[in-house]
């Protein structure tokens, strides 16, 4: 028994799929810029974590022993440091590149500041800054500032991202 070809019945039209096409891209603009911000918003938690973690490192330290540690390079951990301070993380690259480095009695932007902590671009981790990502830092610690030159969050010289332990 023979069936009948029935025309015009399976399949989508030319202007269903177009419709359906152009859905979909609307739907993804206004989903990647949401995916890009929350990205960043956990980058900017991490960091702000590590500071406010090794700052509370140091501080101890510095209480304990009456002074500061030595400076170091770029993503070396403090001798003296070794036992308070967590070296995976300090070693490891931030979320925005670059490692952890200890600041001591440096002068940034013509201020001199007695202990910080920087994120600096090193041979295995370059660093690579982004604006949105600074000032969500700046805002976030430094409670809605977006003074990039003062606080506890701060471009230093050389545009290293700085958390200031002791101005």
């Amino acid at each position: 028994m023979l069936r009948p070809v029935i025309h015009g019945s399976r399949g989508f039209s030319l202007v269903e799929i177009m419709v359906v096409v152009m859905i979909i891209s609307v739907l993804s603009m206004l989903a990647i810029p949401a995916v890009a911000r929350i990205q960043r918003r956990a980058k900017t938690s991490t960091i702000m974590n590590d500071f406010r973690v090794f700052g509370t490192a140091f501080e101890t330290y510095a209480h304990e022993n009456g002074s500061w540690p030595a400076e170091t390079g770029v993503g070396v951990v403090p001798a003296v440091m070794a036992t308070q301070l967590n070296s995976t993380a300090w070693l490891r690259k931030t979320p925005m590149g670059g490692q952890y480095n200890w600041d001591y009695n440096q002068i940034h932007f013509g201020t001199k500041i007695t202990a910080a902590i920087t994120i600096s671009a090193s041979a295995t981790a370059p660093l690579a800054l982004d604006v949105n990502q600074l000032l969500d830092l700046e805002y976030t610690i430094d409670k809605g500032s977006y003074d990039l030159l003062g606080g506890s969050f701060r471009i230093g010289t050389g545009l290293v991202p700085l958390y200031v332990v002791q101005p």
